[in-house]
């Protein structure tokens, strides 16, 4: 299982305000419900799942502005593809963290 962490910046949209992209972003992300699960952030989403099924989405995603009439847009990508865990999830690495700051 992968976790990608994904920004996608339409430029040259008329006001600074990009929330309706990204409100028609997830509405791609709620149609793979049944393959991915995503977080939306103030700054990025963050989706998990199969590889090939995430670049799949992401090539998705990366369209939403063009089909607005966006000409132009950028998109980040980072993945986190571990392989030596059999249940490597976002919730899971949260987990991690909140069990050693509990520790000290």
């Amino acid at each position: 299982m992968a976790i990608v962490d994904v920004t996608i910046i339409p430029v040259g949209t008329e006001t600074p305000s990009v929330s309706q992209y990204v409100a028609d972003i997830q509405k791609v992300l709620a149609k793979h419900e049944d393959e991915i699960t995503y977080q939306l952030t103030p700054m990025n989403t963050l989706i998990e799942g199969e590889l090939s099924t995430l670049l799949k989405i992401v090539q998705e995603m990366h369209e939403v502005p063009f089909e607005n009439g966006i000409q132009r847009v950028c998109t980040n990508l980072r993945i986190d593809d571990r392989r030596d865990k059999e249940n490597h999830t976002m919730a899971g690495k949260l987990q991690s963290v909140q069990s050693k700051l509990k520790a000290k």
